[in-house]
């Protein structure tokens, strides 16, 4: 990857959710998930921090994104392939760290070894394995977005972004490296998608702050599987 080239930090995020309705905007750490999910997302080094998201959550989730620095693109709701390829040629990106608004404890220092493993490989696809669910993003050439926009009709590639990528890796380069040792727990999970996840991550917070660091929250997890 060229050392001009423009990276921008995407994240995909509604207002509705079938799991956990309205779970945007749930208040978490001081402000909601949302703005949680964002602040986090702020550490990453990129030129650019945009929510992807469709017309509903533009307007409910405008005032969250402009508290914490993020530009508003509302593309379509259920094709979220085309939302980040119309939002990667809206900002002009050449490439794309994608972000979920389900991730309020993504790690920051993991997201820089991604994004170091994408200048190193030159990778269409970048996604680090073996971290606790809801620490990761997954950094892709926005002209591999292109091609996959233009590949797929699959309603499950279009709704997850990337699988098409990793899935034809005779068409693309993927590099999918294990994450650091001091990491790896695939079991545990920080993700917000169920109201059990959402207690848990009130109570991860409630014990370490409202912005905690990487070791606090995967000591954290060792220790919930020793209660659990």
């Amino acid at each position: 990857m060229s050392a001009a080239a423009t990276t921008g930090v995407i994240v995909q995020m509604r207002i509705d959710s079938s799991r956990l309705p309205g779970k945007a905007l749930l208040p978490l750490a001081g402000t909601t998930l949302a703005g949680a999910v964002m602040r986090r997302l702020r550490g990453i080094t990129a030129d650019a921090y945009i929510l992807a998201t469709d017309a509903a959550g533009a307007q409910a989730l405008g005032p969250v994104a402009a508290a914490f620095g993020f530009s508003v693109f509302a593309g379509p709701k259920y094709d979220v392939l085309a939302r980040f390829v119309m939002a990667a040629g809206v900002f002009d990106l050449d490439r794309v760290v994608r972000a979920t608004g389900d991730n309020p404890f993504v790690s920051v220092p993991l997201a820089e070894l991604a994004l170091d493993e994408s200048d190193a490989s030159g990778a269409d696809y970048v996604g680090l394995a073996g971290m606790p669910v809801g620490m990761g993003v997954e950094v892709v050439r926005a002209e591999a977005l292109v091609i996959a926009d233009s590949s797929t009709t699959s309603a499950f590639d279009r709704e997850h972004v990337c699988p098409y990528l990793y899935g034809h890796p005779d068409e693309f380069l993927v590099s999918q490296p294990g994450c650091p040792d001091t990491y790896h727990n695939p079991q545990a999970r920080v993700t917000v998608d169920t109201g059990v996840d959402y207690r848990r991550a009130m109570a991860i917070f409630a014990d370490l702050g409202d912005e905690p660091s990487d070791d606090a929250i995967l000591s954290w997890l060792r220790d919930e599987r020793k209660d659990g």
